[in-house]
């Protein structure tokens, strides 16, 4: 996440400083994290002056912050995060920001945005270059998908495979499909070999609430075979093992692990609900038929579920059930740059159009910040997975960064469009303002982040 976050923050203020310096504006600071106070590092402290001469004699400071909630350049002659006041008192001078033509600062301020979205399109394109693209065809996935309540009170059933939305084929299983269906107005599912035409309600699903409900509004069929067992657990005490199938649970037979999930979470509920000690320890055992691989007789054993109310096992993935049905295709490096392109745009299109959600109640919940953003990576370090992730937060800064809120480089892009039309720049007391109230926002923003966070990590 700190490698993601450096690399985005200089290359986005990288673009600032790129436009700035062709447009001959003075760069005053260039910094990584916010140096409120002081900072770690800079080429204007004395021991480096002494090793590099030429380069702190630079009118460039460079640096790096000790607060890792962004970076900033410093430019002459604009009102900006320093809120350096004293300097837009002076007379105006020619290398100033203020001093240029409108067309020139608008690409100063939008030069940040604009790297941020070329950089995840290259690092799409380049992703698709280096290790191409693996497809889960939808007609591939034999077992059907399973169903929550909410999707079975729409029509759908436990089995079915989504195959069309609106009429137009979906090409495989992904993170859009949730989207795609919550938009739709038909959704055409393979049941018994049969295709069948579902309606969707006027207006649409909250995509929100399909993805948020557990169990969720589909999800893969995938046995309920056990990856593995935590060592301390329950489940090992009792002999359960890596291969495991589980075949029943508080007497109720399972045959996915969707069953188990709906299972699981009816209990949750009955446990989190008001009950006494005594009622609480009779309703954590849990009584559970497992057969382990290769055994010819299956085991029952009654199981205490943890605080958490888990059983200490790992599912075996959807990932891995289907390991030999995904469709895997190379691509040339000219052949990935329109595909790596079509893919940004597309990702950006979902994330503005998910963007809607950020204002209601559950989207305001699930707004997060460094623990949230975090949980997108990996435990174990894998290229692909750090670089996909880093061309979407990439997206992330552009679309946040683009919006017309007065602190974001958009609001300054706005007051500049302003000054376009009207022919008369806003006053610099009503910058002043406008930026104490941006930054106000964006405080009040991060806050709501950090707290989001803090209930997911201790509740």
């Amino acid at each position: 996440m700190i490698l993601c976050f450096a690399l985005l923050i200089v290359l986005h203020e990288g673009g600032h400083f790129f436009f700035s310096k062709l447009f001959g504006v003075r760069v005053e600071k260039f910094y990584m994290f916010f140096d409120w106070k002081f900072h770690l590092f800079s080429t204007k402290d004395k021991w480096f002056a002494r090793l590099f001469p030429k380069v702190a004699k630079n009118e460039t400071e460079y640096g790096i912050g000790w607060i890792p909630l962004g970076g900033y350049v410093k430019i002459s002659g604009m009102v900006d995060e320093s809120l350096d006041l004293e300097q837009m008192k002076q007379p105006v001078q020619p290398y100033e920001f203020r001093a240029k033509p409108v067309w020139q600062r608008f690409l100063i301020m939008v030069g940040g945005v604009l790297v941020n979205f070329l950089l995840a399109l290259f690092i799409y394109a380049m992703i698709l270059f280096a290790w191409g693209s693996d497809t889960l065809p939808m007609t591939h996935i034999t077992d059907g998908f399973a169903y929550n309540e909410m999707a079975e009170n729409l029509g759908f059933v436990d089995g079915d495979i989504p195959v069309k939305i609106d009429g137009e084929a979906i090409e495989g299983w992904e993170g859009s499909v949730y989207r795609a269906i919550s938009k739709a107005k038909t959704v055409t599912v393979l049941r018994e070999g049969k295709e069948v035409e579902i309606a969707m309600p006027e207006g649409g699903v909250n995509m929100l609430e399909m993805v948020e409900q557990d169990p969720r509004f589909l999800s893969v069929n995938v046995p309920a075979r056990v990856d593995s067992v935590l060592p301390t657990a329950a489940a090992a005490k009792a002999g359960m093992k890596k291969g495991a199938r589980i075949l029943a649970v508080d007497g109720q037979e399972v045959q996915w692990w969707g069953d188990f999930d709906q299972i699981m979470g009816r209990k949750a509920d009955v446990l989190a609900a008001d009950c006494s000690h005594e009622d609480s320890v009779s309703l954590r055992q849990l009584p559970v038929v497992f057969i382990n691989e290769g055994a010819a007789t299956p085991d029952t054993a009654t199981l205490m579920l943890d605080e958490n109310y888990m059983l200490g096992i790992v599912k075996l993935p959807y990932q891995y059930y289907y390991k030999d049905a995904y469709v895997h295709r190379d691509y040339g490096f000219w052949e990935s740059i329109p595909a790596g392109i079509a893919y940004g745009w597309e990702t950006l299109k979902g994330y503005v159009s998910d963007l809607k959600y950020v204002f209601t109640k559950k989207g305001a919940q699930s707004v997060g910040s460094f623990g949230t953003i975090g949980n997108l990576f990996p435990a174990v370090w894998d290229w692909a997975s750090f670089w996909n992730i880093t061309a979407f937060i990439s997206i992330i800064l552009a679309v946040m960064n683009i919006l017309p809120i007065p602190g974001l480089d958009g609001g300054h892009i706005f007051f500049l469009l302003v000054e376009a039309i009207t022919r008369r720049p806003p006053s610099e007391k009503f910058m002043e303002r406008a930026q104490y109230v941006g930054m106000a926002l964006l405080f009040a923003l991060m806050a709501l982040a950090l707290f989001n966070d803090a209930v997911k990590f201790l509740f």
